[in-house]
């Protein structure tokens, strides 16, 4: 994939992403995991307190990433650093089997130190051991204040 207009998202934009990504979703999960548990889920020591608790804090994230990634080729994070997820061969959206192998490729990212996200620092496409698994790159224009559209090529 080569375009002068476009850069890849580094390290430390990407971080920011996953951060803003991550509160979101402690925003919608967290009311209703007190709603369902009380304040005694905060005490909990187990993964897993209940079905609830699996269905908002594992089930619940995949369901909202991919669904941002097939709707938008980003989530909300990446989305306000007018950032998106590509084929890295050909520029266009990824398939729904590369999103779905980045998506549990993610696992093998951070198994090892966190190593895979750290390697987006010093690859040369700025992808993570998950980004190349599944053929993807992240971009965005060169002018940040440029959006990329987020349409479906």
């Amino acid at each position: 994939m080569e375009n002068e207009d476009l850069e890849y998202v580094g390290f430390w934009a990407r971080v920011v992403a996953t951060i803003v990504d991550s509160l979101l979703l402690i925003i919608v999960t967290f009311p209703f995991l007190l709603i369902f548990y009380g304040l005694d889920y905060l005490d909990s020591e187990g993964l897993v307190v209940g079905p609830v608790d699996f269905l908002l804090s594992y089930v619940f994230p995949i369901v909202a990433t991919l669904t941002f990634w097939f709707w938008k080729q980003a989530t909300p994070g990446k989305m306000a650093l007018s950032a998106k997820i590509v084929d890295a061969r050909t520029g266009k959206e990824p398939s729904a089997g590369q999103y779905i192998g980045r998506y549990f490729a993610y696992i093998l990212s951070a198994l090892p130190l966190c190593l895979g996200f750290l390697w987006i620092a010093f690859d040369p496409k700025k992808q993570g051991w998950h980004d190349k698994l599944a053929g993807t790159v992240v971009i965005r224009p060169k002018n940040h204040t440029e959006r990329v559209k987020f349409e479906k090529d």
